[in-house]
């Protein structure tokens, strides 16, 4: 009874304590969207603020560039390249012109600062790099800009509309944290430091390589204080054991900001007590609850595991051996686990999970790496977790270069990586789940030994409880959903392309192909359009993706957005050949129906199908 209190008065006030998170009523559907995304972040405080920015009217010269004459043109030529320089009167002599003719000309080429001032002819710098584009500039123009100076990013940008003041009641950040204005004031920045900025701002009003220069910059008006709001988060990531402060805009992560922030909070010079009224024993107590549960749900589970196994062991009289009937738990002990674990990968037609905190070259031995081309080869997924400290580096035993490369290099018959392997960390969770049917689970290191291969008294349970495997498959699939947009962030931003190939075939791997194609029509990146068609039909090839499933419509419609041009067409060309009559071997009149007019009249257009070809004969077609 004194036991179960215990356990009351402890939910409870974990209860009251969650009640008690400082967060605005207004940014609670936000604060859900973030919990959502990963179920290892927790939001310990959301606050809107509001801050300062300062907005100076500016008036910027442009010079942009014309044509030369033939007259301009000699002049400049000779000033450049006859030794000594010439003056006017013997540049005159030297083309037998009236010198008026040439002072005229030059004169105008001093105005236009391509010729210093100064006898004999001197061509500036500016007077080159025109030179050099078959031109000189003409008399500049002024435009009217807005300087905006904002001290989180510690930057100025540069726009033409200006920004409106309004009123915002709100708290102002400046009365909690002191921020360090180390920004020039904008009448003192130098010319190229304006040009930067400028050309950073995204305004196509400094373009050198074409000519189009900023030669000048002047305040035309005081400076004014514009009023903006964000919002803080304070949010504690179970899986880095680690608090992060993020300052946001709407949705959008002010990187710059909340870096700055993070420093400030390091370095002891602002509050979270008085920024959003979140104590050190708030956070501690927050922080040892989330990571108490999260181990507690993954004990749970695997006590859950344990006692349905042990019912399984009781009604066959105590004899436990490594069948399993469907819907039972069954436990396995030493010699019988490393031959469950062969005939269950074995099993496999569409997908297998594994975490292993370890793995090393022991396991991951040849026949082990035929085993997966084998999978891989009938269309089977396979993704492999790996890492057990918080921080990879912290890693003592990390998995070798050798054996990743090993793995990354089984290739699905289109050539895919058909094994993504990658360091998770932070779980001794030691867990294999093949086609969301069968889960084990245990004490075992799946990929690793000790060197050693005698029993050791391990224990795994085979499990094959629907709701049981389910529990366990949606735990293990969100940390590697989590990974994969991850990556394909970290691909967006860089552009690149290995990046973003990975994240697809993750995609595939765990059924959410859809996702992959959403990702790559909203970011408008086609080039990877080849890829998706083929992470399809490695889908196809497995039956985890039916023939009449509506993705192929979506993909198809992306097809009016493709040129021939393309350097990608060849292999979207075969891409969606493969596809179509991958469809068709079992589903002829599936494959006819994808093929409309509008759809026939695109695979025409680029070469996917020729002229000659009907859609019957196409869908046929086996060459």
């Amino acid at each position: 009874m004194f036991q179960t209190s215990c356990v009351f008065m402890e939910v409870s006030l974990m209860f009251l304590a969650s009640l008690a998170k400082p967060i605005d009523d207004n940014l609670k559907k936000l604060v859900d969207e973030i919990e959502t995304q990963s179920s290892s972040l927790s939001v310990l405080a959301a606050r809107q603020f509001r801050y300062s920015l300062r907005q100076t009217p500016v008036e910027i010269n442009i010079k942009e560039p014309r044509q030369f004459n033939v007259l301009e043109e000699f002049i400049i030529r000779a000033a450049i390249e006859f030794q000594p320089p010439p003056t006017e009167d013997e540049l005159a002599s030297v083309l037998g012109l009236d010198s008026i003719f040439i002072q005229t000309t030059t004169a105008t080429l001093r105005k236009l600062q391509t010729l210093s001032t100064t006898s004999p002819l001197t061509v500036t710098s500016e007077g080159r790099l025109f030179y050099e584009k078959g031109s000189v500039p003409q008399p500049p123009y002024p435009v009217q800009l807005n300087a905006i100076t904002d001290p989180l990013s510690d930057k100025i940008t540069f726009q033409s509309e200006p920004l409106n003041e309004t009123v915002i009641n709100l708290p102002d950040l400046a009365d909690f944290i002191t921020i360090d204005h180390t920004i020039t004031d904008i009448y003192l920045l130098p010319l190229e430091e304006i040009q930067k900025s400028i050309q950073a701002s995204g305004l196509a009003l400094h373009v050198p390589e074409e000519g189009k220069i900023v030669t000048s910059c002047k305040v035309i008006a005081s400076t004014e204080k514009i009023w903006k709001k964000i919002s803080l988060f304070v949010i504690f990531d179970a899986l880095e054991d680690k608090l992060n402060i993020q300052i946001r805009n709407g949705k959008q992560i002010l990187e710059s900001a909340s870096n700055l922030l993070e420093v400030l909070h390091a370095e002891g010079k602002i509050s979270l007590q008085a920024l959003c009224k979140l104590s050190t024993e708030n956070i501690n107590f927050e922080r040892e609850a989330i990571l108490k549960q999260t181990n507690t749900e993954i004990e749970a589970r695997l006590e859950n595991i344990r006692q349905k196994a042990l019912k399984t062991a009781t009604k066959a009289g105590e004899k436990v051996d490594n069948s399993t009937v469907v819907g039972e738990a069954v436990q396995l002990r030493d010699g019988q686990i490393s031959q469950a674990f062969s005939e269950v990968l074995n099993s496999a037609k569409n997908q297998v999970l594994i975490y292993s905190p370890w793995v090393n070259q022991a396991v991951v031995n040849e026949k082990f790496i035929t085993l997966l081309q084998k999978l891989a080869n009938r269309g089977v997924w396979i993704l492999i977790g790996h890492g057990i400290s918080r921080r990879q580096e912290d890693e003592d035993k990390p998995i070798s270069p050798e054996v990743e490369k090993k793995l990354r290099a089984i290739k699905t018959p289109d050539g895919l990586p058909s094994v993504q392997v990658f360091w998770l960390g932070d779980s001794h969770v030691k867990e294999v789940i093949v086609d969301q049917k069968i889960h084990l689970c245990g004490s075992h290191n799946w990929l690793s030994y000790r060197g050693d291969y005698l029993p050791r008294g391990e224990s795994v349970y085979k499990v094959t409880i629907p709701d049981q495997v389910q529990e366990a498959y949606e735990f293990l699939a969100n940390r590697f959903q989590n990974h994969a947009q991850k990556l394909w962030k970290n691909a967006l931003e860089n552009r690149d392309f290995q990046l973003a190939v990975e994240s697809l075939c993750v995609w595939g791997a765990l059924g959410i192909e859809d996702i992959a194609l959403k990702e790559i029509q909203q970011n408008n990146w086609l080039e990877l359009l080849p890829v998706w068609l083929n992470v399809a039909l490695q889908g196809l090839r497995s039956k985890n993706i039916q023939a009449d499933s509506a993705i192929f419509k979506t993909a198809l419609l992306l097809l009016s957005q493709v040129s021939i041009e393309e350097a990608f067409i060849e292999s979207l060309q075969q891409g969606w050949r493969k596809v179509i009559r991958a469809i068709a071997t079992n589903n002829p009149q599936t494959a006819l129906n994808l093929l409309s007019d509008e759809v026939w009249a695109q695979f025409l257009r680029l070469n996917i199908a020729q002229e000659s070809d009907s859609s019957t004969d196409f869908i046929l077609y086996r060459g």
